[in-house]
């Protein structure tokens, strides 16, 4: 549970004023100082994260926010941060005190209203001041799920999380509880996935990245197996094989060489395209990808990575997507790049979003970059699906996603 990534855990942001005693909450929860605390407001400059185990919940990972009301010379940046936490919760724990409710309560839950986010209201230091009946009234009003807490008073802490425990188990996304599957419905029980896998300069040293480790746990997962090869020996076990695989995964980098060592009758795809499906909407990444015969000179075009990290030779988003966009289109493209947290809020000024394939991210986060763009009017798409588009074999590597090769051969 510890060694599982921030993407797959369930996000629970806390929201409320300075002061309110968010940080001390969290050091309850958790049994443990994650957050400092201090009686002086504004003590909690950025956003803090703390992971851990919640059971019957699983993985999880607590956002403690800095305070709505924060009036320090920093407060802006502060207050920026916060408000990006909101793209990616899954639920939002809104500390009070007892009888104080304002505009920044207000505001919490006009924000999570309007990305459909469940919020639990949370009356803390009720052992300084005990909240009325009328308060708690009239919160119920406002949001239906809340709890009375003390964190500071540690002989109630065993019944006070079991209480979080319970209401979050209410509140979390129904993607959380029962998440779909990245690879095991495309896959009989028994079934069988190759899965083509380079090794090179992206790849870590002694072990394999993200996206190729969930997709052989998902198999396991689904009572599928895996075959694990690096691409200059595919072709060779392909044939030794007494039947043909269920479908071939690959990278997306060397999906040329995929689709020509697979026979037709053998369903494929990419990692990345997974991904899309997983985290974010094909049909959408499908769509964006055909805008890319439409670019003209000039036309500005964003590439958008989850992680950061450092530059490489032949990067991937650098190099390699701006390289063969310009070679495809034959036209001047600009091409920004921005990484992790660092999307834009104005995105008119684009044509195109290429994304990376967000293993990185919770669904709510991706799905929240995809709506974004939507609502500006600018077409998203995948790496894996723009890739795939540029070399001429995004067809063959739908084969396993009907709707969305529908919408590639309607080509709207």
């Amino acid at each position: 549970m510890e060694k599982t990534p921030k993407a797959l855990r369930l996000h629970i942001a806390l929201f409320g004023r300075t002061n309110v005693g968010k940080s001390s909450f969290l050091n309850m929860v958790v049994g443990q100082d994650v957050a400092i605390t201090s009686p002086v407001p504004g003590t909690t400059t950025d956003v803090v994260e703390k992971t851990m185990e919640l059971l019957p919940l699983g993985p999880v990972v607590f956002l403690d926010t800095a305070g709505l009301d924060d009036k320090s010379v920093l407060a802006e940046l502060r207050l920026q941060k916060t408000r990006k936490v909101f793209e990616r919760s899954d639920v939002i724990l809104l500390l009070l005190e007892a009888g104080i409710w304002s505009e920044y309560e207000d505001n919490v839950l006009a924000q999570a209203h309007q990305r459909n986010i469940p919020v639990i209201a949370v009356v803390n230091k009720s052992d300084i001041l005990p909240p009325s009946e009328n308060f708690l009234a009239d919160v119920k009003e406002k949001t239906p799920r809340l709890f009375i807490c003390s964190s500071l008073d540690l002989t109630k802490r065993h019944d006070q999380v079991n209480t979080l425990k319970r209401l979050l188990l209410e509140a979390a996304p129904d993607e959380f509880l029962y998440p779909s599957p990245l690879i095991g419905d495309l896959l009989p029980a028994g079934g069988l996935a190759v899965l083509i896998v380079p090794i090179d300069l992206e790849a870590p040293k002694g072990r394999l990245i993200l996206p190729q480790v969930q997709t052989i746990r998902d198999a396991l997962d689904n009572d599928a197996a895996t075959l694990v090869v690096k691409e200059r020996e595919y072709a060779a076990y392909l044939g030794k094989l007494k039947t043909p695989p269920d479908i071939v995964v690959c990278d997306s980098q060397v999906v040329l060489k995929m689709v020509a060592d697979t026979p037709k009758e053998i369903k494929c795809t990419t990692f990345s395209i997974l991904f899309s499906r997983f985290k974010g909407d094909l049909v959408e990444s499908v769509k964006g990808a055909l805008v890319i015969d439409r670019l003209q000179s000039g036309d500005k075009v964003l590439i958008a990575e989850a992680c950061s990290h450092h530059d490489l030779e032949d990067d991937i988003a650098r190099v390699k997507i701006p390289r063969w966009l310009r070679q495809y289109t034959g036209v001047n493209l600009t091409i920004d790049i921005c990484q992790g947290k660092d999307y834009p809020d104005n995105l008119k000024e684009y044509k195109l979003i290429i994304h990376c394939g967000a293993c990185m991210f919770n669904r709510r986060e991706m799905m929240f970059r995809i709506e974004h763009a939507k609502e500006q009017g600018v077409p998203i798409t995948n790496y894996g699906v723009c890739i795939s588009f540029l070399q001429g074999v995004l067809e063959r590597v739908l084969t396993p996603f009907p709707l969305a090769l529908q919408t590639l051969k309607k080509g709207d």
